[in-house]
């Protein structure tokens, strides 16, 4: 299994929604390196949710549902969808201050390359904030 982190702006679709619908669709992803990561998502990978904006913090842990499929939103077959659903909201949230403060995590695309929306955790990473969520 895989471990993931998709972003998304809590204003436009947040984790009370996804517990409210049960289900959806991850899409309007265009940007390439998301899109890879999207690719190469499996059905039953572990992904971390993380809100946006205001609140910069993973929230809560979402299951992939699907395989990978082409967006049937979008004429391009490049734009490629995943289908979620919610497995639990973290104890506590994991902010984005208290990662950039952990060395451990200096190298990561979320301290990297900030604008990217969808990336893989790395295993000791993930652990590392499931533990922070339990303090």
């Amino acid at each position: 299994m895989n471990h993931w982190l998709v972003k998304q702006e809590p204003t436009t679709y947040n984790y009370d929604m996804l517990e409210k619908d049960k289900k959806t669709t991850w899409d309007g992803v265009h940007n390439n390196l998301a899109l890879k990561h999207i690719r190469a998502m499996k059905k039953g990978d572990a992904t971390f949710f993380y809100h946006t904006g205001d609140e910069k913090q993973a929230v809560g842990i979402i299951e992939i549902a699907s395989n990978p499929y082409p967006n049937p939103k979008e004429d391009d077959e490049r734009f490629v969808v995943v289908d979620v659903k919610p497995v639990s909201r973290l104890k506590r949230p994991v902010t984005l201050d208290e990662i950039k403060k952990d060395f451990k995590f200096k190298n990561w695309e979320l301290l990297k390359i900030s604008r990217l929306s969808v990336m893989p955790v790395p295993k000791d990473l993930w652990d590392e904030i499931i533990k922070k969520s339990k303090k």
